[in-house]
């Protein structure tokens, strides 16, 4: 469909061009927000966010990895 993203998972899910321009940029500033080893400074996430966001299954490095590589993928999708 023109202007929309297809995202591939075992289902496919439709967002419309603005919406997929939303989610990278949230992508890439979840991933600015929590880059480094304590994340620091006043827009950083804390740990207790990150781990919140993650439910324990990525930690800070692997987390800032996984949503700057989807921001990535979805703005060279656009």
């Amino acid at each position: 469909m023109p202007g929309s993203t297809t995202i591939h998972t075992d289902a496919l899910v439709m967002l419309s061009h603005a919406d997929a321009e939303r989610l990278a940029t949230m992508l890439r500033e979840m991933s600015r927000m929590s880059a480094g080893a304590t994340g620091s400074g006043a827009e950083a996430l804390s740990d207790g966010q990150l781990a919140a966001l993650c439910r324990g299954k990525m930690d800070r490095g692997e987390f800032a990895e996984w949503s700057g590589k989807l921001s990535e993928y979805l703005k060279g999708h656009l």
